[in-house]
């Protein structure tokens, strides 16, 4: 295993780069206001001293998407080399006990980067964080006592359920938070990299009118409306068997639409299918 020290900006610089460590996890940022003023310091110092990398955000409870752009806004420049975390707490979290939130915070970091963040909780809390267990690797910190100042590996279970097991476990957190990491050099590069590229969703392509006529029966009474929405105020309400003219179609979200020429160039707008796919008469 790997030995690593987690870093923040109260911790003596040296801690960055101590010897006999490999790897050096640093604070990044917290909630949507704070970067840690020695973040690119003590990255930097780490690098140089031959250190793999890590960095972290602590949760401020804030819309977990908006944490996840912040985190990634300030740190983009570290991806593919830095294995991101995020650190969920109770302390300063305004949404400590909400189990979606952390769910959230990865996936929209992942969108973003093309990286799963690995997920620090103590053990006694991992049920907040379980539905990402598929996804992320666990950061566990779970102590023997506080009293345990060494990197003497402390004979104990760790739980990390439903985690088969953890990929960093914190042993220690008083003078110095001291990690083991359950990986390879190599494993923990492979880790910083991720897929190496974005996964944001496309946006959709904007639904189009289609000119195509024809005529449209009615399987049950329905509304002709002011415009395409279902929401519309209705024209006219037209009874189960009526038919009416089309001439161009619409395939929205959710239903599609049939656009009915009136009088004056003006139009009216009928559901021809459901949100459901249901087709709601006979379009010919």
């Amino acid at each position: 295993m790997l030995k690593m020290c987690d870093v923040y900006s109260d911790s003596p610089r040296r801690f960055a780069t101590q010897k006999g460590t490999d790897i050096t996890m640093i604070k990044a940022t917290q909630g949507t206001s704070y970067v840690n003023p020695q973040c690119d310091f003590d990255y930097q110092a780490a690098k140089k001293a031959g250190k793999l990398l890590g960095i972290y955000h602590y949760c401020g409870g804030g819309n977990p998407e908006a944490e996840a752009k912040y985190f990634y806004e300030n740190t983009k420049n570290y991806i593919g080399e830095a294995v991101p975390a995020v650190d969920w707490e109770s302390n300063q979290n305004a949404s400590w006990g909400n189990k979606n939130y952390v769910r959230r915070f990865v996936n929209e970091f992942h969108k973003l980067s093309g990286v799963w963040c690995l997920i620090y909780v103590q053990a006694s809390s991992i049920s907040q964080v379980a539905n990402c267990a598929k996804d992320c690797g666990l950061w566990v910190a779970s102590y023997p006592s506080m009293d345990w100042k060494s990197w003497k590996v402390p004979n104990m279970r760790v739980n990390t359920y439903p985690w088969s097991t953890y990929t960093i476990w914190q042993f220690t957190g008083d003078n110095m938070d001291r990690n083991l990491v359950n990986t390879s050099r190599e494993g923990w590069k492979k880790l910083a990299k991720g897929s190496g590229k974005s996964v944001a969703v496309k946006p959709k392509k904007k639904s189009e009118w289609k000119k195509k006529s024809g005529t449209f029966i009615l399987g049950q009474a329905l509304e002709i409306h002011k415009t395409p929405h279902i929401d519309s105020p209705a024209i006219a309400k037209l009874p189960k068997g009526s038919s009416i003219k089309y001439d161009a179609t619409l395939q929205g979200p959710k239903r599609l639409w049939l656009r009915q020429p009136r009088a004056n160039g003006t139009y009216g707008y009928i559901v021809a299918r459901d949100k459901y796919g249901k087709t709601l008469g006979k379009i010919k």
